[in-house]
């Protein structure tokens, strides 16, 4: 039986952005579109996150790793700048937070739900 590749395929223009909220948290500047959710985890695993200029998103863990590709504009991870093609891949374990002071559209491949925790010092 072939595969029907359209059961596959994200129109991503044609998803209205959504507001984030996680946990009854509102991330105030920062809207998701869902491109890929997993029945089996509840949870979207690819998304497209759009931060408006100033937003940010709080330090937190990936026990799964992530991968980033910077689509437009551009944010600072870690003390450093992405700007429109960088890709940041964030091993598991790993830790930082997100804020953008112009304005950027992120793709995001996260296999498991971060966890919000407090910065290191």
């Amino acid at each position: 039986m072939a595969m029907n590749i359209r059961d596959y395929i994200t129109k991503s223009e044609q998803i209205s952005w959504q507001p984030l909220i996680e946990k009854e948290i509102h991330y105030h500047g920062v809207f998701v579109k869902s491109l890929h959710f997993d029945k089996a985890t509840d949870r979207s695993t690819a998304i497209l996150l759009k931060f408006e200029a100033g937003a940010s998103y709080p330090y937190h863990v990936h026990p799964a790793g992530e991968e980033i590709l910077v689509l437009e504009g551009s944010c600072e991870i870690h003390h450093e700048t992405l700007s429109q093609g960088d890709y940041l891949y964030t091993p598991p374990t790993g830790k930082h937070a997100v804020k953008s002071k112009k304005g950027c559209i992120l793709f995001l491949s996260i296999p498991e739900e971060v966890i919000l925790i407090q910065e290191d010092k």
